[in-house]
């Protein structure tokens, strides 16, 4: 990967695009736009010393490419029982789209093998209870219908429990009846990798990448450009960076940057810091035995972000097995961040909608109290109703990434939001990425959606283009099951999603009951 030293270079330099932040968002826009102005400079600023360092690091997150067949929050029950499918739809075309983009890029050399970042594993929703399983019952009538769901099974039966998930039928009371959503067109998705993919593309078709670079500082110049203060952490040596567009994809750190932007549209935002930890196996043996995405539902007063479940990673071509995520707690905004970025997040404008929500979502807050008292006894009891048979002895404790959840203002006060976020200024000059989950799995739509809002002026000649990229840019696949199904068969082929996993075969193992 290419990196240019700054601070070298004598005069002040001027670039038509800067991305801050080398995690998957900036490596994505910084891709399409190289698609459609192959002629313009784009210049990339990192505080560390490495790509995908923070959120899109593999070990920072789940994985999952998130298509909504199994995260059981996409999926709300209604008062009267139905299921509400809505944001569950949303969520997969928003996927699909990524899926289209990853194929273009294979097919045109900007990436190279798909089995660096992406492998099919069984993405799976797991439930207990009569009322849990009348419920899981509900959502796959509510989706198996649908054309974005097309191989959903309903499985509640304990000799196939056991048969799938090894691991999480031995040592189970099937007295208390399980279900299960199976999915097979599920995904693991090593962001890390497929951001540094990425990178080194842009590195290679004239873009440059500055590591160790920060920027502290960031306002507007009577042309309507943008000057950004770039301090390089390994000299100290300060310069300034004039830019025509600014992306700020940098994590937890995007607040403070739109912040100084001073842009109307970043006022009143707020953000709540929360870390995610988790339980990562260490037996090779029991990580042979497992090979799904295996997603149950959140506990009672619990926010979305909770949603507890046993992973299967592959990384660097090894598979992995996760349990989690625990909550933690750090008023740092980046999981290498500083212990003052919340207290200096807090502004005139967004004092009143933090407030607000520190009033509102007291359910958080006894959660959060509850997740940090917790023993390690209390984790691997909580891993129990996954994996009844769980020993502290095979697992090891790890923090991974820092997440911001985006503080909305409101009429009312302020909203406190899971998802992510888009804010750009009116003239199209700067955007930022705000928020979590779905987070990576929506990238390439989040980036498309910045393309359009801030470069209206040439998104219509851009259009044919972006459609080679994404075929159904604009369209509905769940109103096109004909089209969903050519570009279907056509990712998974791209994708090599119909091939096996570095984990064991699957099924393979005795289930022990």
């Amino acid at each position: 990967m290419a990196e240019h030293e700054l601070s070298k270079q004598s005069a002040p330099v001027t670039t038509d695009v800067v991305l801050v932040g080398a995690g998957i968002m900036s490596a994505t826009l910084g891709t399409l736009l190289r698609q459609v102005e192959p002629n313009w400079s784009i210049t990339t600023f990192e505080r560390l010393d490495a790509a995908a360092a923070e959120s899109s690091d593999p070990w920072n997150n789940a994985g999952t490419g998130h298509s909504a067949l199994c995260e059981l929050n996409y999926t709300p029950q209604n008062k009267d029982g139905s299921v509400d499918i809505s944001k569950a739809l949303n969520v997969n075309e928003q996927f699909q789209v990524s899926r289209q983009f990853w194929t273009y890029a294979l097919e045109n050399g900007v990436l190279s093998d798909p089995k660096n970042f992406i492998n099919p594993i069984p993405h799976v929703s797991f439930v207990h209870g009569a009322e849990n399983v009348k419920y899981l019952r509900a959502r796959y009538d509510a989706l198996a219908g649908n054309p974005l769901f097309p191989d959903m099974e309903y499985i509640d039966d304990k000799d196939e429990f056991s048969r799938r998930l090894p691991l999480m039928a031995a040592g189970r009371d099937f007295s208390d009846p399980v279900a299960l959503n199976w999915s097979d067109g599920g995904t693991d998705v090593d962001f890390g990798a497929l951001t540094k993919q990425l990178l080194n593309y842009g590195a290679a078709s004239g873009g440059t990448i500055h590591f160790g670079h920060e920027v502290h500082d960031i306002s507007k110049q009577s042309n309507g450009t943008w000057t950004l203060k770039v301090e390089n952490r390994r000299t100290g040596e300060t310069r300034k960076v004039n830019a025509k567009f600014v992306f700020v994809g940098a994590g937890g750190g995007a607040l403070h940057l739109l912040q100084k932007s001073g842009i109307k549209e970043a006022k009143g935002f707020g953000g709540f810091p929360v870390s995610g930890e988790w339980l990562r196996c260490t037996n090779p043996e029991l990580i042979k035995m497992h090979s799904a995405k295996v997603y149950g539902k959140a506990s009672v007063g619990a926010p979305p972000m909770s949603v507890p479940h046993l992973d299967t990673r592959v990384i660097d071509g090894k598979p992995g097995l996760l349990f989690g995520p625990y909550a933690g707690w750090s008023p740092k905004f980046l999981k290498k961040g500083k212990t003052t970025d919340l207290f200096s997040s807090v502004k005139p404008g967004n004092l009143l909608p933090m407030l607000n929500v520190g009033v509102t979502e007291l359910s958080l807050v006894k959660y959060l109290v509850t997740e940090l008292a917790q023993t390690e006894a209390d984790r691997i009891e909580t891993l129990g109703e996954f994996m009844p048979t769980a020993k502290a002895e095979d697992f090891e404790f790890v923090t991974a990434g820092q997440r911001v959840q985006v503080i909305r203002p409101t009429g009312k006060g302020g909203k406190l939001e899971f998802g992510t976020a888009v804010i750009n200024a009116s003239d199209g000059t700067i955007a930022g990425l705000l928020g979590a989950s779905p987070g990576a799995s929506t990238a390439v739509p989040a980036m498309l959606d910045v393309m359009k809002k801030c470069f209206a002026d040439r998104y219509a000649s851009w259009e044919p283009k972006l459609r080679d990229m994404v075929p159904s840019l604009g369209t509905k696949l769940a109103e096109n099951p004909s089209l969903f199904e050519e570009i279907w068969a056509r990712t998974s082929s791209a994708l090599r999603l119909d091939t096996a996993t570095p984990t064991a075969d699957r099924f393979a193992q005795p289930a022990a009951v």
